[in-house]
């Protein structure tokens, strides 16, 4: 019997107008809002144990329409903005923070590329910044030409054009990892900051506004603790990555047994899962997309839907995602 559940993905939820980065990607609070009160009329909202619940005994149901909401990154609006909304809804968040930003005070390399992106209006001088930084090290080995990057990376994704994504797959995980980050921290100092302390505060839940949203009824889950492309990496630092990101979720109250899973990116390898398992993780969330059926996918390799794949409006008809589950 299928069993499915929809798993919603959300990043910012803020007005971006009110912060120092208004040109990020976000969610509005009021799309927030909205898109809320167009999963009321259409699905019923479940907890991590619902579904931890359904995966241990394969006779138990979900309830019709389940749909359960995940937010990734351990932004501070995922505090102000969104546990009180939940919490006043008797809804649960399943929250995925990396604990570098919380336990180190760092800002993460994606974050970092996130506001360059948002402060630089013209791309393209960042992708020129890119090339340039690439041909002044054309020596080192591996290395190819700006020209071969840009051939196989400056290509339009599902939500940004070609010269965002260039940008990012560069600074993300195309370059060596040294010279990337040593590249994106000098971008980030000369264009939107040099004091990395300011910003902190400004894009991150602390270490007590966690613990209250578990306080709370929200569950929060492992994101790793530096958010890197995990499948990239050796066995020994994926078990580095996660005992450091449980150690984290012990250290706050979060579970460490029978935990879930939210891979950076999107991405992993066997190993990363294997690893996960190994330490009792249970549920796994990825960035495929589509509705996850508790009968038919891998519980460590749940897929889910982004914010964007959903109408953003309290009394939109029910869309192509939405009718597939409908009964």
């Amino acid at each position: 019997m299928a069993r499915p559940l929809t798993i919603v993905m959300y990043h910012y939820v803020r007005n971006p107008e009110e912060t120092r980065f208004p040109h990020l990607n976000v969610l509005s609070v009021d799309e927030f809002h909205a898109q809320l009160a167009y999963l009321k009329r259409h699905y019923t909202f479940v907890t991590v144990d619902d579904v931890l619940a359904a995966m241990r005994d394969p006779k138990t149901g979900l309830p019709e329409n389940a749909v359960l909401l995940t937010f990734d990154d351990g932004y501070v609006d995922h505090y102000t903005v969104v546990f009180p909304t939940l919490q006043n809804a008797g809804i649960q968040g399943a929250f995925f923070v990396p604990a570098a930003p919380v336990v180190d005070g760092r800002i993460l390399q994606v974050n970092k590329i996130q506001m360059l992106l948002s402060t630089v209006a013209d791309k393209t001088l960042l992708g020129a910044l890119i090339d340039e930084a690439v041909q002044d090290v054309q020596a080192e080995p591996g290395l190819l030409e700006p020209a071969a990057y840009r051939a196989e990376n400056f290509k339009p994704s599902r939500f940004d054009p070609a010269d965002v994504v260039y940008v990012k797959r560069m600074l993300q995980g195309i370059l060596p990892v040294a010279m990337r980050e040593a590249l994106v921290d000098r971008l980030f100092a000369k264009f939107v900051s040099d004091d990395e302390a300011s910003v902190i505060s400004e894009m991150y839940a602390s270490e007590e506004q966690l613990k209250e949203m578990i306080e709370g009824g929200m569950y929060i889950g492992s994101h790793g603790a530096n958010h890197m492309w995990m499948n990239t990496i050796s066995e020994a630092d994926q078990k580095c990555e996660i005992d450091a990101s449980l150690n984290f979720l012990k250290r706050i109250g979060a579970p460490v047994d029978n935990w879930m899973m939210c891979y950076p990116y999107g991405r992993y390898n066997d190993t990363l899962v294997e690893v996960c398992r190994a330490r009792k993780a249970c549920l796994g969330v990825t960035t495929v997309v589509d509705i996850a059926d508790l009968d038919r996918d891998d519980l460590m390799l749940l897929p889910r839907l982004d914010t964007n794949d959903l109408p953003k409006q309290a009394d939109a008809p029910a869309n192509e995602w939405t009718r597939k589950i409908l009964v």
